[in-house]
């Protein structure tokens, strides 16, 4: 193997998880599109290795690769005319009184709501929830950090909103 496949395995698999949950809150936690949209995401990477110039750290570059790849796939598919089969339930209270919520039921729901949002407060959130410093999302959104806890509250509060309906 050589150095540059060694590199690009320890990038790999040191960036597969997050650019893995990224696309699946692009696509509305669809398992298997995500994983195609991540092993895209990823012959990007491969194939444009030699462009990434070293201004910003590694995982700004895969991010903002994953970004640019996620919104080409949402165009597509607008343009398609996509969409999904299927619908969670409006409101929490449409399950069984008794049922608890499990784990994944919430994170559907918890996608579902991330999926309304317009595409820049998605990025930002998901990237919040992926535990990236606010310096690092400003950096890929291209707004100040101060903008940024602006716009992160505001979505927060919007987002807590869309879940409870």
């Amino acid at each position: 193997m050589s150095l540059q496949e060694d590199e690009f395995t320890r990038i790999y698999k040191s960036h597969f998880p997050k650019v893995f949950r990224l696309c699946k809150g692009y696509v509305n936690g669809d398992q298997a599109t995500a994983t195609d949209l991540t092993q895209e995401v990823f012959m990007k990477v491969w194939q444009h290795r030699a462009q990434f110039r070293q201004e910003a750290s590694i995982s700004t570059w895969i991010y903002k690769v994953t970004v640019n790849t996620c919104l080409l796939q949402l165009r597509k598919a607008s343009t398609t005319r996509e969409r999904q089969t299927e619908q969670l339930p409006e409101r929490a209270d449409e399950w069984e009184e008794n049922q608890e919520l499990t784990t994944d039921d919430r994170l559907q729901k918890m996608y579902a709501g991330i999926y309304q949002l317009d595409h820049t407060a998605r990025l930002i959130i998901l990237l919040v929830l992926d535990g990236l410093p606010y310096d690092e999302i400003a950096t890929i959104v291209g707004i100040s950090e101060g903008l940024l806890r602006v716009k992160i509250h505001r979505i927060k509060k919007r987002l807590a909103k869309l879940i409870q309906t």
